[in-house]
C-alpha cells in the first residue's frame, strides 16, 4: 500500500509505504504535522523514515516524525549525511542560497537528527533496492520495488521533468547518467516522484529521448 501526503511551499511529496519490514515513510517535507496526523488517522507506525537526498524540501518534516517516532531508523545515502545532524544548517543555507531561498530555510528550521544508517548503491532496505543516482544532488537515491513494479524516484525523474542541476553539488553529465540508467529499466514501473503526480519509466523515456 502507498500513500501520499503533499507538503510544504514546493509540494513535495511524502510518501508512505507499507510493506514487507514495515512502514516507510519517504521524505518528509516541510509540513511534519500533517505527516504525522495522515499517520495516526490510518494506524501506522513508521520503521524506517528514508531521505532519497536530503535538499530542505525533502527533510524540513523530519525533526517532527523523528521527535513523534524515535524508534524509526534515519536512513540516506552517506553523501548526504553532512545535510543532516548538528551542523547541517550551513549546508542547506549554502544549497538553496543558489536559488535565492536562504531565508525560506531560515524560517522553517529546526534541528535535524542525524542518519541512523546510510544506503549504498545495490543495498536493500525493506523490499526496496538502492540506486544510487546522483546529479541532482551527489547523493540522490532511488528506491527500487522490483515485484510491485514500483520506484521512489525522488527529484531524479518527475511526470514531463528531470531533476535541476543548478544547486550546489548538482551534475548535468551525472543526472544524463542517472536518467540513461533508468530508462533502461522496464518501461512499465510506476514512477513515484518528489513533486508531481505518477508516471511510467515508458512515458518519461519517451517524452525526453
Amino acid at each position: 500500500m502507498i500513500g501520499n501526503v503533499t507538503v510544504g511551499e514546493l509540494q513535495t511529496n511524502c510518501w508512505i509505504v507499507t510493506a514487507p519490514g514495515g512502514v516507510f515513510v519517504i521524505d518528509p517535507g516541510a509540513d511534519g504535522g500533517r505527516i504525522l496526523a495522515y499517520l495516526k488517522k490510518n494506524a501506522l507506525v513508521p520503521s524506517r523514515i528514508v531521505i532519497t537526498h536530503a535538499h530542505f524540501d525533502h527533510v524540513g518534516g523530519l525533526p517532527d516524525l523523528a521527535a513523534a517516532f524515535p524508534q524509526a531508523k534515519i536512513l540516506v545515502h552517506r553523501s548526504e549525511a553532512a545535510k543532516l545532524g548538528p551542523a547541517s544548517l550551513e549546508n542547506h543555507r549554502r544549497d538553496f542560497s543558489d536559488a535565492g531561498a536562504r531565508d525560506y530555510v531560515d524560517s522553517l528550521w529546526k534541528p535535524l537528527p542525524e542518519a541512523d544508517e546510510f544506503l549504498d548503491e545495490g543495498g536493500s532496505t525493506g523490499p526496496f533496492t538502492v540506486l544510487h543516482l546522483p546529479g541532482h544532488s551527489p547523493g540522490s537515491i532511488g528506491l527500487l520495488w522490483k515485484e510491485e513494479k514500483m520506484l521512489i524516484s525522488g527529484d531524479t525523474l518527475f511526470y514531463a521533468g528531470v531533476g535541476r542541476t543548478d544547486l550546489y553539488g548538482g551534475s548535468q553529465k551525472q543526472l544524463e547518467q542517472s536518467l540513461a540508467r533508468l530508462f533502461a529499466l522496464d518501461g512499465g514501473i510506476k514512477v513515484y516522484s518528489g513533486h508531481g503526480p505518477v508516471t511510467t519509466i515508458r512515458k518519461e523515456k519517451e517524452r525526453y529521448t
